[in-house]
């Protein structure tokens, strides 16, 4: 029965979405022996994979990677933004970095209020005010110092090649700059890097990127210095002054990527290993997963209301602990109890199993609702190499090409955003934000990335993260419930059908034809407001390792256009 309705639902979704050469093998995962890449880019998929075939171990495939993405996926790949990476050794040793951004050393709480104390529209998204000082170049260097096996100017020069030489541009990139195109042309410097000729670039028209191949030759031939002390920094610095922007070239090289100490837990006899603050990805994992253990999911069938419901309520109360407790761990403290195992089961006690519970009355702190403006301006990647080290990465600009404002071919993040302009006010994504996230110079704002490594009998079993914007937690939760609880192939989680809730605003998000109407009402009848998306909830990209072959099986989510690909 399980297995005939998933195959239902992912027949829906293959006729549903985009046609890439991907999705012409949408049944089967891809399969390899030894080493995978899974990204949101072919490009930058078979860059990794090419630095592995060459003798690179995984780590330095994941660096090659990152910079492929930043040419090929301008609106999320970056060198102007940053992220994080979670890291497995083939000795079960895990490492996490956060090379995530940092607010300017200028900025104040109320920069972004008008005179009376009300949030200024758009003043956080767009243009040089809303950028915070990037931090992936730092990450990626600091990473390499610890891993990387072949030279760093190795590493750099296929994106080097992908920028000067152009890629190909597919239907999914051309349809996002065509639908950005009124906003880019307020901006010169992303205008004529997205719109050459004035126009939008068609399906299959090649993109070349010259500055910003000059400026990889820079870092390549520099390292991190360059871009954070060097002619980089000096260029950005000047911009910003000129722009009315607050990066300074004091902040540029006050910058330094940290090793955070990994969040794991257990989860129905897997050991889940994700990011620590100031992402809000592992422990929100965390406290939703474990608040399901503590019932008999797989008693209610898949997507029924029973289960439905319970998966509401523990991301209900989950978000709410997230944005009221979270922030940057080096200006807020986090309280213990909340970062230890067992605290999902101190909230799971809180739910009511036949009815929906106000959001306003798990956290009456967050009282403000908003329409959530969700979306996908991230992009994560996953890496299994022949040495057994595993990767999840995820990294963002934070909106479409960021804040639109660029630098020697950088598109420069708009990160500021994810900081809480005004407490109780949403963000872009409608997240209402408590204190513990307020604007702070220096501050890193608070993030849903998720990248994650599941563990199963001391070996790897699953390695995923996906873009998303606020559900991005919501949707590795249910990729892995959708795995582990109920039975699917780690292909078929990625691709089956999601819904999300975050506290507030206070209703289930359902992907189309999500939920059946009889189900849907009776979440209805259980007090859930229920409103179907006009479009899809993240696009992952993940792999499984067989746990009795070893063999490796890909996915890059069919609501994308990636790759996954092996050896």
């Amino acid at each position: 029965m399980l297995r005939r309705l998933t195959s239902t639902i992912l027949l829906s979704l293959a006729l549903a979405a985009p046609a890439t050469a991907q999705q012409a093998r949408w049944w089967s995962p891809v399969v390899a022996d030894s080493a995978m890449v899974v990204s949101a880019k072919a490009e930058a998929t078979r860059v990794g994979l090419d630095v592995m075939r060459s003798g690179g171990n995984a780590v330095d495939a994941a660096i090659a990677t990152h910079f492929a993405l930043a040419v090929t996926l301008p609106f999320a790949g970056n060198i102007g933004g940053g992220g994080f990476m979670v890291i497995r050794e083939p000795d079960g040793t895990v490492r996490t970095y956060d090379y995530r951004e940092r607010a300017p050393l200028a900025a104040t709480e109320d920069m972004y209020l008008d005179e009376r104390g009300e949030v200024i529209e758009n003043a956080s998204w767009f243009g040089w005010k809303a950028v915070a000082t990037p931090g992936s170049v730092a990450g990626m260097a600091m990473i390499h110092e610890d891993y990387g096996t072949l030279p760093w100017a190795a590493l750099i020069e296929p994106a080097i090649r992908l920028a000067a030489d152009g890629f190909e541009v597919d239907p999914y990139t051309a349809d996002v700059i065509r639908s950005k195109a009124e906003d880019i042309r307020r901006f010169p410097g992303a205008a004529a890097i997205l719109l050459p000729g004035g126009r939008p670039p068609a399906v299959g028209d090649t993109l070349r990127q010259p500055a910003l191949a000059r400026t990889l030759r820079l870092i390549a031939e520099g390292g991190p210095a360059v871009f954070y002390e060097g002619e980089i920094a000096d260029s950005i610095a000047t911009a910003m002054a000129r722009q009315g922007g607050l990066v300074t070239r004091a902040d540029l090289a006050a910058y330094e990527a940290k090793e955070r100490a990994p969040v794991t837990f257990e989860y129905r006899g897997h050991t889940i290993h994700a990011m620590g603050p100031p992402s809000s990805g592992g422990l929100t994992l965390m406290w939703i997963l474990e608040q399901l253990e503590t019932f008999d999911l797989d008693a209610y069938p898949y997507h029924s209301a029973g289960a439905v419901h319970r998966i509401v309520e523990a991301m209900r109360r989950a978000y709410g602990e997230r944005n009221v407790l979270l922030g940057d761990p080096d200006y807020v403290e986090i309280p213990p109890a909340a970062r230890s195992e067992g605290y999902g089961a101190t909230l799971a006690a809180t739910i009511d199993t036949l009815r929906a519970t106000p959001s306003a009355d798990v956290r009456p702190e967050l009282s403000r609702i908003a329409v959530s403006r969700e979306s996908t301006e991230t992009t994560h990647f996953s890496v299994v190499g022949p040495d057994g080290i595993a990767i999840a990465s995820t990294t963002t600009i934070n909106g479409w090409f960021g804040s639109l404002a660029t630098v020697a071919g950088i598109f420069l993040n708009n990160e500021m955003d994810d900081l809480t302009v005004k407490p109780g006010v949403p963000n872009a994504y409608g997240l209402v934000q408590g204190r513990a996230n307020a604007i702070e110079p220096g501050k890193r704002p608070l993030s849903a990335m998720t990248p994650t490594i599941v563990e199963k009998d001391g070996a790897v079993r699953y390695v995923v993260g996906t873009p998303g914007g606020s559900t991005i937690i919501t949707t590795v939760a249910q990729i892995l419930i959708d795995a582990i609880d109920y039975g699917m192939t780690f292909a078929e989680a990625l691709d089956a059908k999601r819904i999300h809730h975050q506290h507030l605003p206070d209703r289930i998000m359902v992907e189309p034809f999500g939920l059946s109407a009889d189900t849907a009402e009776i979440l209805r009848a259980m007090g859930h407001e229920i409103r179907f998306r006009d479009g899809y909830s993240g696009r992952a990209e993940g792999l499984e390792v067989g746990p009795e072959t070893g063999l490796l099986y890909g996915r890059s989510d069919l609501r994308g256009g990636g790759l996954a690909e092996g050896f």
